[in-house]
C-alpha cells in the first residue's frame, strides 16, 4: 500500500468533490483548465503546492436505484510529492474494511484496488502508471465494488477525451 495515500486522499477529496459534483466553479481555489470529451481538468494551489487533476462521472451505474453519494474517477499530479497519474475512485458509499474493488479497462483482466472508507486506489506508483497508460489507449473503464451493506455496484466510465485531459494537466503541473 502506498505510504502517502492518506495524505493524497485528504487533499484529493477536498479538491475533487466540487469538481465531480458539478464540474462548475467549486468553493475552493480550484481553477478549471479545460474539458476534453467526458473529462474535466483542474488545478489548485500555486508554486510548490500546485495540484492538477482530471475527473469524470460515470456514464451508467447498476443497479440504478441504489442510494449513494456522487461517484467518480480521477487522476492527479502532485509535483511537490513527485507523484503523477495517481488513480482514485470515489464510490459514493463506504466499503467494508479490507474490501477490494475491480477496475477493468475495455473488459481486460481486472486490476485490484484497495479501499479505505469510500475510496479506492492502486497499491503502488507502477500500477497507477499502468492504469493511466491503459486508459489513454482504451475506450471504457468498468469498476465493480461492494458496499459495506453488501450491495454490489458496477460503474461504467467513458475514456473519451482522457488523453487530451491528461496532456492539459501534464502541461499545467510540469
Amino acid at each position: 500500500m502506498k505510504s502517502s495515500i492518506m495524505k493524497k486522499s485528504s487533499l484529493a477529496l477536498a479538491l475533487s468533490i466540487g469538481a465531480a459534483v458539478s464540474f462548475a466553479t467549486p468553493a475552493s481555489a480550484q481553477t478549471f483548465i479545460s474539458t476534453s470529451g467526458d473529462w474535466n481538468a483542474f488545478h489548485d494551489g500555486a508554486g510548490r503546492d500546485k495540484v492538477c487533476y482530471i475527473a469524470s462521472l460515470p456514464k451508467s451505474t447498476t443497479p440504478a436505484n441504489v442510494q449513494r453519494g456522487k461517484n467518480y474517477i480521477m487522476i492527479s499530479h502532485r509535483p511537490a510529492d513527485k507523484t503523477r497519474n495517481v488513480f482514485e475512485f470515489r464510490s459514493g458509499y463506504p466499503f467494508k474494511d479490507g474490501q477490494e474493488v475491480d477496475l477493468s479497462i475495455d473488459g481486460n483482466k481486472p486490476i485490484k484496488l484497495f479501499t479505505k472508507d469510500d475510496a479506492a486506489w492502486a497499491r503502488d506508483d507502477a500500477t497507477d502508471q499502468a492504469i493511466a497508460d491503459a486508459m489513454k489507449k482504451g475506450k471504457a473503464v468498468t469498476i465493480v465494488g461492494t458496499s459495506a451493506r453488501g450491495t454490489k455496484t458496477t460503474d461504467n466510465y467513458s475514456l473519451s477525451g482522457i488523453s487530451a485531459a491528461l496532456s492539459a494537466i501534464d502541461k499545467e503541473c510540469k
